[in-house]
């Protein structure tokens, strides 16, 4: 193991009243650029001296130091743009002018831009767009790295990512799924946008398992059942969009529609059917009495073994309700209306079936793919107009990563720059001296 030792010394100057705290942080912040380069470039000056001295010996005579560049090489780095004029060394054989450094740190002819600086920038584009986190990292780092730039990095990380891991050795028995539509460059109506999230079961988070552009249900049925131990899903949470419960659903799995979904969007089912909003009323009065539609999380958490007889009799009372909606919408004046509830009336009690078999709180909603995604569709919409398919994926991937496996993404960076374990900085010692 080869180790140098850096020696450096700094000064520190203060009024005579004295240090603040933020003042001290604040201006050390400002410093350590200096401090940063300072390092840097000694440990270059090693490194090349070194490489020119072993040349030399192995090949006496041969080689003479020539001096450096004339025009400072630019680097971009975590902390800005690095200057360094290579060491020059003149073969007498070949009759030509060599820079060891470059080859020895792997550092490309006309490489300006370091991967390693991207990694700020890479964490914002996840909530920010890549002009807003190129202006801020330059902002925070005076790291001058472009939207292009960053544009370019994330497209390289999301591919170094790779596709979804195979998760059959972890026990979901949870699944949840949800989409929203999406432009993509060259389609002149939205695509979906598709993502799935998994939990082991009651008390644990769901996390995501997958995530699909302008692919069918069908198709990521395949997919999950691929990669999942799909036959230990026991319950499927949607909004009851189409195509969901058909290629999703499998042998003794139960499905439960989002209440809160399933009281909005009858609003929105009446008035195709052509009611408007005054004459929606009586409908939806009836449709938010219904027991099932009126229990909530803390609600379902209160129950207890005690309460089973009145567990059943608002599983009655949610039968009964639904028939006597489903009554009340007629099928030559509401048709879309009445199929609606007719299919809600038979996912939307799943909570009190598994309830009574074991006791087990599952949630009641989709709540928990709508916050994890909400930032996401706000990313989508708002911050990027249109997407190439390939390049949202690519973005998806790196969010996905920072948003929801925070603790993973240190070692990402640390595989995707392909870092050395054993190079390693110590601080052996800091001293101070009042002068």
């Amino acid at each position: 193991m080869k180790k140098i030792l850096l020696k450096f010394e700094v000064s520190l100057e203060m009024s005579d009243d004295g240090i603040k705290i933020n003042n001290l942080l604040y201006r050390l912040r400002k410093f350590m650029p200096m401090l940063y380069f300072g390092i840097l470039r000694e440990v270059f000056k090693a490194l090349e001296d070194k490489a020119i001295a072993e040349i030399k010996e192995t090949n006496p005579g041969r080689y003479n130091r020539n001096g450096k560049r004339h025009k400072a090489r630019q680097l971009k780095t975590s902390y800005g743009i690095f200057k360094y004029n290579f060491a020059l060394v003149f073969d007498k054989y070949e009759k030509k002018t060599i820079t060891p450094l470059p080859e020895i740190i792997g550092l490309s002819a006309y490489e300006r831009n370091i991967k390693e600086a991207a990694e700020g920038g890479a964490g914002l584009v996840c909530h920010l767009s890549y002009r807003k986190s190129s202006s801020e990292v330059e902002r925070i780092m005076g790291t001058q790295i472009s939207k292009s730039e960053l544009h370019r990095e994330i497209q390289d990380l999301g591919k170094h990512i790779g596709a979804w891991p195979d998760l059959k050795e972890i026990p979901y028995r949870f699944l949840m799924v949800d989409g929203t539509g999406v432009r993509i460059q060259g389609s002149k109506k939205k695509v979906e946008m598709r993502w799935a999230l998994a939990s082991k079961g009651e008390k644990n988070k769901f996390e995501p398992v997958g995530v699909w552009i302008n692919e069918t249900w069908k198709t990521i049925r395949k997919d999950l059942e691929s990669r999942l131990n799909y036959t230990g899903i026991e319950v499927l949470f949607s909004d009851g969009g189409p195509g969901i419960v058909e290629n999703l659903m499998t042998e003794g799995m139960r499905h439960q529609r989002c209440i809160w979904h399933g009281k909005r969007d009858f609003a929105y089912i009446l008035y195709a059917d052509g009611l408007k909003k005054a004459g929606q009323e009586k409908f939806k009065d009836k449709l938010g009495s219904i027991p099932a539609m009126k229990m909530t999380k803390a609600k379902l958490e209160k129950l207890n073994k005690e309460d089973i007889p009145k567990v059943m009799k608002m599983v009655k009372k949610t039968t009964k309700g639904f028939e006597e909606l489903i009554e009340m919408l007629d099928e030559n004046k509401y048709p879309s209306a009445r199929t609606y509830i007719e299919n809600l009336s038979k996912n939307v009690t799943a909570f009190f079936e598994v309830w009574l078999s074991d006791e087990s709180r599952i949630p009641l909603n989709t709540n928990a793919i709508e916050n994890a995604f909400s930032q996401v569709k706000n990313r989508i919409w708002r911050v990027g107009k249109r997407w190439s398919e390939e390049g949202l994926m690519n973005w998806l991937k790196v969010m996905m990563k920072k948003t929801f496996f925070p603790e993973t993404w240190n070692k990402l960076w640390e595989e995707y720059l392909g870092l050395d374990s054993s190079l390693r900085f110590e601080l052996l010692e800091v001293k101070h001296q009042w002068l």
